[in-house]
């Protein structure tokens, strides 16, 4: 296969260009032909492979380009451009062998960015050792904001910001009631709010002075650590 040439920048509907990125999907069971569908629907340009002649086929239509490539060898990805593509996302299923070689190979030929898929912990574990840049547990890391989202409904969204940082959506209850100053989420939990909503009205960057009241929204900021405290006072 002949290396994947490199695509220019889309033109959004409204004729402002937009940034897309080169991104490649290896790996195209029900999680990787997702993640490739998504990404070409947002206007990224897709490449995906993957060794089986039917998964390909199933998404050829519907990402840039899709090929039967085994990822496993080096030569086979280097055919390809591996590291010519903005993000590489290694989403090959129980083959634990084949997603470690994947993930090694496109480091080696230079990938910037490789976010790789675990089945398991010492998955996990094994692939950032190797210097895979994201390590995601699709399965285990729903689980788990399905299980925040049921033990407090008062979350009602949350944006992972990488690193240790999360910008999240609340309810106040009464235990948020009075002005910003007076309830001192910085000083207390270590959280910033940058924007409240009430009534659909939006507030962005709110004043010590401002007061909240049940059922306001806020959107705040802060640590893993510091979201989970104020959870556990919301909660109470």
């Amino acid at each position: 296969m002949t290396a994947v040439p490199r695509f220019p920048d889309r033109v959004s509907p409204k004729g402002h260009s937009m940034k897309t990125k080169q991104c490649l999907v290896i790996g195209l069971g029900r999680f990787g032909t997702a993640v490739a569908t998504t990404l070409y629907e947002m206007g990224h340009e897709v490449v995906a492979i993957d060794q089986n002649e039917e998964n390909v086929e199933r998404v050829m239509n519907l990402v840039t380009h899709a090929a039967i490539v085994d990822a496993s060898d080096e030569r086979a990805l280097r055919a390809i451009g591996v590291g010519d593509f903005d993000v590489v996302v290694v989403a090959i299923g129980t083959d634990v062998q084949a997603n470690i070689l994947a993930t090694m190979n496109a480091k080696s030929l230079g990938a910037p960015y490789v976010v790789t898929k675990a089945i398991d912990e010492m998955a996990r574990r094994v692939l950032e050792r190797i210097g895979a840049d994201l390590v995601i547990r699709p399965e285990h890391d729903m689980g788990v904001r399905l299980a925040r989202q049921i033990a407090t409904p008062n979350i009602v969204d949350t944006l992972d910001l990488g690193g240790d940082y999360a910008i999240v959506e609340i309810e106040a209850n009464e235990r948020l009631r009075g002005t910003l100053r007076d309830l001192n989420l910085t000083g207390r939990f270590g959280v910033q709010v940058i924007a409240v909503s009430r009534s659909g009205k939006v507030e962005v960057t709110p004043r010590a002075e401002d007061g909240l009241r049940p059922h306001d929204k806020l959107v705040v900021i802060g640590t893993g650590h510091s979201i989970d405290e104020l959870r556990r006072y919301l909660g109470e």
